[in-house]
């Protein structure tokens, strides 16, 4: 079977990296000067050869298999602003990276349209949104790390892997980080992260090796989906200390993979031992691995984003592997 031309956006660029590992060719839309959005094949990641830029003034001139959109702009404007009403009659699907933020039980997808795909990426997400007529599916994160990045955990502290952990507040936990701050030493990288006394961005591919020196990676985050960084870290063999909340809660094994609980207080405790215990923070990262792998691993991933677009584009005719809700 041909690889298939799919049209896309930049919009959560570790996402993107991982889903073109995909055996398709991908079309990234950009605009001059690359605005948040509009990135295109652009920045640190390494990016494969089906990874192509897309301006944003040529993409109605160009033929493709399927849109695969990524937020509500790009859905409700953009493809009316940039799309040829032929290629806004191609399969579609829309990727919701998010659990609902208005109300987490009874908020409407925006998107309600039985000729789109809904993929949701944790099953937490699928729950909580109310779907109405949209056929649904979870595909959940897959990841690779450089070759050789491992853990080894030598400093006595934790990392917090947030982007714009100051302006994003409560939501992903800043309270919680600056609380925990002043008991544990942690420290606190990603894009913003300057605002809060932390180092900033580290680059995607220095990522994984920059993080294998810390004892543990603590998640603060209260409600959002789940972050790649976790995921990442699990597969250097990490362990996680995080809240119990959202899919963070079937993802970490406590006690035996790490540790989560609803109570800061309990979790200040772990990270203490993770620091006095070096040893128990080996044996609790060994079984973070395994389970990353198990569950998130890049091949797994690419099989379902395969199955899904062959699935919407009738290029394969055997059920795609991944139930639709």
């Amino acid at each position: 079977m041909r690889p298939l031309k799919i049209l896309t956006w930049q919009t959560h660029g570790s996402y993107l990296y991982y889903l073109t590992q995909a055996p398709h060719e991908f079309y990234v839309l950009s605009k001059p000067g690359r605005p948040p959005g509009y990135g295109g094949r652009h920045g640190h990641m390494p990016w494969g050869a089906n990874v192509h830029d897309m301006p944003v003034d040529e993409a109605r001139h160009c033929q493709f298999d399927c849109i695969l959109f990524q937020d509500d702009d790009q859905y409700f404007k953009d493809q009316y602003e940039f799309l040829s009403p032929s290629q806004r009659a191609l399969p579609r699907i829309y990727i919701e990276h998010d659990p609902p933020r208005e109300h987490p039980t009874d908020m409407p997808h925006p998107v309600d349209d039985p000729d789109v795909l809904l993929v949701h990426v944790t099953p937490f997400n699928a729950l909580m949104w109310d779907n109405g007529r949209t056929p649904t599916c979870v595909i959940e994160h897959g990841v690779k790390l450089p070759d050789g990045a491992r853990y080894n955990g030598e400093l006595d502290g934790g990392l917090v892997i947030i982007n714009h952990l100051a302006r994003r507040g409560r939501r992903l936990g800043a309270d919680v980080y600056a609380d925990v701050r002043s008991r544990v030493p942690l420290e606190l990288v990603g894009m913003g992260a300057e605002e809060l006394g932390g180092l900033g961005e580290i680059e995607h591919a220095s990522l994984p090796g920059f993080a294998a020196r810390y004892r543990f990676l603590f998640n603060p985050i209260r409600y959002t989906s789940l972050g790649l960084a976790v995921i990442e870290a699990m597969m250097l063999g990490m362990p996680i200390v995080a809240l119990a909340t959202t899919e963070m809660a079937t993802v970490i094994d406590n006690g035996e993979s790490g540790f989560i609980d609803t109570r800061v207080c309990t979790l200040v405790e772990h990270m203490q031992e993770l620091i006095r215990n070096p040893a128990l923070a080996r044996a609790l990262g060994v079984q973070a691995k395994r389970r990353a792998q198990e569950r998130f691993g890049i091949g797994r991933f690419s099989a379902d984003w395969d199955g899904a677009l062959r699935h919407v584009t009738g290029t394969r005719r055997a059920s795609f592997g991944v139930r639709l809700a």
